[in-house]
């Protein structure tokens, strides 16, 4: 396997864990923070904005998911790429965004 392929997997699963959050709170109807607010990553945009920002996000995540390479999922190289990164951008998204939504509680000392 070509390892650019396999990075192409975990860019895609990040972008894939990154939709999710957007293209939900937007449906919804709830503000979230994007790259497009004031300041970007702080301040909240629209649930459009979040919806549109969610989707791209699809579309990347399937551009470098099937259209790079050709991703075998009984290939566990090339499942564990995606995992990770997904694993990677959760774990980021919840330390950053916990701090605004009460995710990141202090823990007893």
């Amino acid at each position: 396997m070509i390892w650019l392929h396999d990075m192409s997997y975990l860019f895609g699963g990040a972008f894939l864990a990154n939709a999710i959050p957007h293209f939900v709170s937007g449906m919804m109807g709830r503000p979230f923070q994007s790259p497009f607010a004031k300041p970007p990553g702080k301040g909240l945009s629209s649930s459009t904005v979040n919806v549109l920002w969610g989707f791209a996000n699809f579309v990347f995540a399937y551009l470098l998911l099937a259209c790079v390479g050709s991703l075998d999922l009984h290939a566990a190289d090339q499942v564990i790429a995606v995992g990770v990164g997904v694993l990677l951008i959760g774990v980021m998204s919840a330390r950053t965004f916990g701090q605004f939504h009460g995710g990141n509680l202090p823990t007893g000392s």
